[in-house]
């Protein structure tokens, strides 16, 4: 089965494509997917990137597209977050209008939640490590229900606490985010809820091999 992940990011630039295929495809390979690595797609925005998925979706059989797009706003917690659940679609249903296309699975919606600074967030050695010695760690959001905190205020407070780390350093959306995806370590994000249902999802699919979740835990 040919897995490709559809993903929103990139804008409308080549280089911040190829910048978004590095970063993720960097994370992915650590989480014990080296050797059955999917395909990742930079779709621009959120809307280009479900309007790929339907198209990707028309391939037929032997193709399994896989939608990754930010959540927007938090996801009720009252939704399941185990494999099997629709929860991710009812929310992009409700938050986009997005109809879910006939015969795909619960498992082709994946969210980063609130967005994709939230998995930057959640690995603060990798943050320091990027960012230095000037990274105040004290504007940084608690990791506990992280995923439950606004976009605005998730990208806010990495803004603040790279501030003083010089202008080729301070945080912002476009290639400096995608470098420093590169650099997560998927351990640290396990404890998200649906970076871990992503996780997941990709290890029910690629070929035998490694699992991802044992890897991540030991990485």
């Amino acid at each position: 089965m040919k897995v490709s992940i559809l993903v929103e990011g990139g804008g409308d630039s080549k280089e911040l494509h190829t910048r978004c295929r590095e970063g993720f495809s960097k994370l992915i390979g650590k989480a014990g997917f080296r050797g059955r690595m999917p395909r990742i797609v930079a779709c621009g925005g959120r809307q280009h990137a479900f309007d790929m998925f339907r198209t990707a979706i028309g391939k037929g059989q032997g193709f399994h597209p896989i939608l990754l797009v930010d959540s927007e706003d938090p996801v009720d917690p009252q939704n399941e977050l185990s494999y099997g659940s629709a929860g991710a679609w009812n929310h992009l249903q409700s938050r986009d209008g997005w109809t879910r296309p006939h015969g795909t699975d619960d498992d082709q919606a994946q969210m980063m939640v609130t967005c994709m600074e939230t998995w930057i967030m959640s690995d603060r050695e990798a943050l320091l490590k990027f960012f230095g010695a000037r990274l105040q760690t004290s504007a940084l959001l608690p990791v506990d229900d992280l995923e439950q905190r606004s976009r605005s205020d998730v990208q806010s407070a990495l803004e603040k606490a790279t501030h003083n780390c010089g202008p080729d350093k301070t945080y912002r959306k476009g290639r400096r985010s995608f470098q420093v995806l590169a650099e997560l370590n998927p351990g640290a994000l396990m404890d998200l809820p649906h970076f871990k249902r992503f996780i997941k999802a990709l290890d029910s699919r690629l070929p035998e091999g490694e699992g991802g979740i044992a890897q991540c835990r030991g990485t």
